[in-house]
């Protein structure tokens, strides 16, 4: 399974120049390569990702979550997200399964990585 150009140029647009809050990534199973389905603008929140996810399909996201330390600092950190929802086809199960770890590692500044088979599974 490949990875799209625009897959890991959009992933640098969030990581480097923060113009995405988040990027839902999808299996585009005839030109057999991860794909861009969705951006969210920095302006949406955790719960406008969460909505923004299938119901039944399986999908990759990163997350761009921001946060303030006990220091009082502005933080960031990018979270891998492998959207397996129970309900979901096997076959999508299988493909995005074995072409996890590849695409994963196209993704350089990955801080942290999420299994989720539920919106309210939110890793916090």
């Amino acid at each position: 399974m490949g990875v799209a150009d625009h897959s890991k140029s959009t992933y640098l647009e969030l990581q480097r120049k923060k113009v995405h809050r988040y990027v839902i990534f999808m299996i585009d199973e005839k030109k057999k390569e991860v794909v861009v389905e969705k951006t969210g603008s920095p302006a949406e929140s955790f719960d406008d990702f969460t909505a923004s996810l299938p119901e039944n399909d399986y999908r990759y996201a990163v997350f761009d979550f921001d946060f303030v330390t006990s220091e009082n600092y502005q933080k960031s950190k990018i979270f891998f997200i492998s959207w397996s929802p129970s309900v979901s086809r096997i076959r999508s199960k299988m493909l995005y399964a074995t072409s996890k770890d590849r695409f994963r590692r196209e993704l350089e500044g990955i801080h942290y990585e999420i299994q989720a088979t539920d919106p309210t599974e939110d890793g916090y």
